[in-house]
């Protein structure tokens, strides 16, 4: 059944097992489909059904994603009271919060230096905000991604300790800052680490560093993304001076969980455990709109309707990072951070222009490395493990985003690596596939001589690297990873959720579907696919997105839209295709405009019917 009034649940089709789906052994992506349950998977979601009164719909989302029967019940109620485990779990959380307290108490000044991106610029306003609601008046520094780069460095310690800091803590980096830590340390002035990124054995010198990915710590979160670290550590801090007998009023954090949840969606961390929980009640604040400088972002944004994850992580986010990429560094934080709605107006709009150049600043440097790799492929005569491009005038700041745009046209770990000058080092940015870790690899490179910096974790790695030694990073990568990238890819097949009709992908399937989310990272929106489809019309739309209309055999209709799929052999055949059946594959989304709400295909995948 494909999602007939016949079956259980309109619109879901059940009874599938994992083998072949629609006959697609390679796809327009070069992908086998499969149903992602199979003979197991159909009892469990029939017995998730029955023991909660669960739709057929939701029973089978639960079941193909590893939730058990005795946990369906929590997981579709996520909750920071019964999710989030004490935060003296982690590693010099105690230590980290006392010497906040004393802080606090004594009325110091404390200068917080956090990332540019937005995990940095949203863990950067929570503590700035946790901290003014005690009474201080902390800074915050972001640095110059061009001129200082990533992490504290000396000079701008040095800046800090001369503007009267008494206390630094940096959120989002620091657990590889040897060189500034040290400084701070020679300056007489404490440190505490909040970050998350991999680290090794060797600590810097610091007072506490919190990080769950440290080699000693046991607390099981190292999923957290950094602004969910520092409102543990808020949390934490609290408790601390009401252990001490402080009466002070303290700020209400459940409504800064709108910074928690836009931080852990934009940095892309598994939206599993305490981070779906985060990002759950985290939208309810956003929703709720009481933050200025978000008001002035969506409205900058011409976001319509509730935020949803997608927003946060293809609006929002975005447009905070416009500022670290190619503009002012500490526009996002400061955004998240005032009270004032002129400011926030102010702020957007430089934002919603920094967006906009970075935009055309990121097509003209993809295109570019699209086809120097096009043209490496071709000499080499198959596609390497690892994509590897090179500029000599990109702009540091989109690096990362030419690599993901690589990473998602030749399905490969992708670095692009920009230099300045003949003589310059060069800055890059790498993204990975699942089960290929990138940023173990880049701290191996720089522990054998070969990067002078690098960083990162499993998704996502920054290097800094010399001209001369290049070749030898990408032979080392090569030799790395190779065994990795070739498990992933052999695994890398679509798993479908369902099969459905035009007519099945209604508004009340949708509502079903959203049961089960937030969804993201780590835990993936439902795919579900059309078979034999229609194309009634295919044209492209924006620089490079594909705009579908696509019809069932009984005149079913749905709209649908392959983005940034124009130039790959995807985008190319659906826009071949128009007036032929094509098996299209994707998630649903509800598209709100001028008062109504109709779902949609966000498309991820087609076949030749």
């Amino acid at each position: 059944m494909w999602g007939s009034s016949e079956s259980h649940n309109p619109g879901l089709a059940g009874g599938q097992d994992a083998s072949v789906s629609l006959g697609v052994e390679r796809s327009l992506k070069g992908r086998p489909w499969r149903m992602r349950l199979d003979a197991a998977g159909e009892a469990a979601a029939l017995a998730i059904s029955q023991a909660h009164g669960l739709s057929d719909t939701v029973a089978r989302v639960l079941a193909g994603r590893g939730i058990s029967q005795d946990r369906a019940a929590a997981f579709l109620a996520p909750s920071l009271k019964t999710d989030m485990p004490d935060p003296a779990s982690l590693r010099d959380m105690d230590k980290a919060v006392d010497r906040l307290a004393d802080a606090v108490q004594r009325g110091e000044k404390v200068a917080i230096f956090g990332d540019y991106d937005v995990d940095g610029a949203t863990s950067s306003a929570l503590l700035f905000e946790t901290l003014s609601g005690l009474g201080l008046s902390p800074e915050i520094y972001i640095p110059d991604r061009l001129i200082e780069g990533y992490g504290p460095n000396p000079e701008a310690i040095d800046r800090l300790v001369d503007g009267g800091a008494q206390l630094i803590v940096t959120v989002d980096c620091g657990a590889t800052s040897f060189e500034a830590l040290q400084r701070a340390q020679e300056r007489g002035v404490d440190v505490v680490v909040i970050d998350h990124h991999q680290m090794g054995a060797e600590l810097p010198p610091s007072v506490a560093l919190v990080n769950p990915n440290r080699q000693d710590d046991i607390s099981g979160l190292t999923n957290l993304a950094a602004v969910g670290l520092v409102f543990m550590t808020s949390v934490a801090l609290l408790r601390e001076l009401r252990r001490r007998g402080d009466r002070r009023a303290a700020p209400d954090l459940l409504r800064a969980l709108d910074l928690v949840a836009l931080g852990t969606v934009c940095d892309v961390v598994p939206l599993t455990g305490l981070n779906r929980a985060f990002v759950a009640k985290g939208l309810i604040s956003l929703r709720h709109g009481g933050r200025p400088g978000l008001v002035a972002l969506a409205a900058a944004a011409r976001l319509t309707g509730p935020v949803e994850t997608g927003h946060c992580g293809f609006l929002l986010g975005p447009r905070i990072n416009a500022g670290g990429r190619i503009g002012e560094a500490g526009l996002g934080a400061r955004l998240l951070t005032t009270g004032d709605a002129a400011e926030a107006e102010r702020i957007a709009a430089t934002l919603e222009r920094l967006n906009a150049e970075r935009q055309a600043i990121e097509a003209e440097a993809v295109a570019e490395a699209a086809a120097d790799t096009e043209a490496a492929i071709a000499r080499r005569g198959a596609t390497p493990p690892l994509v590897l491009a090179v500029g000599e005038t990109w702009h540091p700041g989109v690096v990362g985003l030419v690599a993901a745009r690589l990473k998602e046209r030749f399905g490969r770990p992708a670095f692009a690596v920009t230099f300045d000058g003949p003589g310059a080092d060069g800055t890059g940015s790498g993204r990975s596939i699942p089960g290929v870790d990138l940023g173990a690899a880049v701290r191996a490179a720089v522990a054998e001589g070969i990067l002078k910096k690098g960083g990162g974790h499993h998704m996502a790695a920054g290097i800094t690297v010399e001209r001369g030694r290049l070749a030898d990073f990408s032979a080392f990568l090569e030799a790395r990873l190779a065994g990795a990238v070739e498990k992933a890819l052999a695994e890398d097949f679509l798993k479908l959720d369902a099969l459905v009709t035009a007519e099945g992908a209604s508004r009340e399937l949708f509502a079903e579907l959203e049961k089960c989310g937030p969804y993201g990272a780590g835990h993936a929106s439902p795919v579900v696919a059309l078979p034999a489809h229609r194309i009634a019309y295919a044209d492209v739309v924006g620089t490079s997105h594909v705009k579908l209309d696509l019809r069932s055999a009984s005149g079913g209709r749905i709209k649908a839209m392959a983005f940034r799929e124009a130039e790959s052999p995807l985008g190319q055949a659906l826009l071949k295709g128009r007036g032929e059946p094509m098996h299209v594959a994707g998630t649903l989304t509800l598209n709100r405009w001028g008062g109504q709400e109709k779902v949609e295909l966000r498309v991820l995948d087609a076949a030749p019917a």
